[in-house]
This record gives C-alpha cells, sequence and structure tokens, in this order.
C-alpha cells in the first residue's frame, strides 16, 4: 500500500514527466553538464566540467534545487570546497581548501551566510577561530585554550 502511495505521490509531482539523462555542451564541444532530469526539473546527481574537460563541481539536486553533499573544484582539478546544500544554498559545515588540497578554513553557514563558527587553519594546524552570527563576525580567539573556555565543543558537530 505503502508503494501504491508514494507511485501516486510521485506522479503528481511530475506528472507525465520522463525522467531522461541529460546533457548539455561548451561551445567548443566538450560536454558542460550532465545529469537527470524530469521535465524541466534537475534531479538525482549531477556534474558539471570547464570548457578543458575538467571537473567543476557535483552534487545532487531535488526538485530543481542543490541538495545534500556538493564539490567544487578549481579550474586545475584540485579540490577548492565542499559542503552541504539543503534547497540550493549552503548550509552546515563546510570545508575550504588551499592550493595543496589542504583545509584552510571551514565554517558554519546558513543559507550562504556564515552563522557559527570558522575554524582557520595553516599547514593543517588550527590558527584562530571566530565566531559569526547572520554573516557578521561576533568574537575571534586566537588561543585553542581560550576557545574551550569560552565555548562548548559539541557545538563544533
Amino acid at each position: 500500500m505503502l508503494r501504491l502511495g508514494l507511485f501516486f505521490l510521485l506522479f503528481s509531482i511530475f506528472p507525465n514527466k520522463e525522467e531522461i539523462y541529460y546533457r548539455d555542451y561548451h561551445e567548443n564541444g566538450t560536454v558542460k553538464s550532465k545529469g537527470w532530469k524530469i521535465g524541466n526539473s534537475k534531479e538525482k546527481f549531477w556534474t558539471y566540467f570547464y570548457p578543458d574537460g575538467t571537473l567543476m563541481k557535483k552534487g545532487n539536486y531535488k526538485m530543481n534545487q542543490k541538495q545534500g553533499y556538493w564539490y567544487l573544484y578549481n579550474q586545475n582539478g584540485k579540490l577548492k570546497m565542499e559542503g552541504h546544500m539543503k534547497a540550493g544554498a549552503k548550509v552546515k559545515w563546510w570545508l575550504f581548501y588551499d592550493e595543496n588540497e589542504k583545509v584552510n578554513h571551514k565554517c558554519q553557514l546558513k543559507d550562504g551566510i556564515k552563522n557559527g563558527y570558522c575554524l582557520k587553519y595553516v599547514d593543517e594546524e588550527l590558527k584562530s577561530a571566530e565566531k559569526f552570527k547572520n554573516g557578521k563576525k561576533i568574537k575571534e580567539w586566537y588561543s585553542f585554550g581560550s576557545f574551550k573556555k569560552e565555548n562548548n565543543l559539541s557545538d563544533l558537530k
């Protein structure tokens, strides 16, 4: 019975829409993007490429909005950032990488805006921490000891 209800739910969301694997191309003929569409809506897993064929980004869509975990790459193919998307906006923790693909900072985001902690690293060692509220920095620490005194480390999850 649950399967039948799920079928009708999907049919009502995408009435008479066929699921197709879609590809878009750059002017030079290389693949620009590829992924699943139901009607005009992007769904499931998608990948995007630079004109030279190097991977640009990859992640999932739900009803034409970015959802779940996404990876973004520099034109040289190295990981640039990764993190969670919800309804097309960056949320939760995002990790940002330097040119050697080492994390140089990670931040908590809400609707694409810093909201929570940002931790900054040099050579994979924590150097400072900042706290943001709705995109505005409200506090900064340069010692892990003082950071631990003033904050609950479970907030970093």
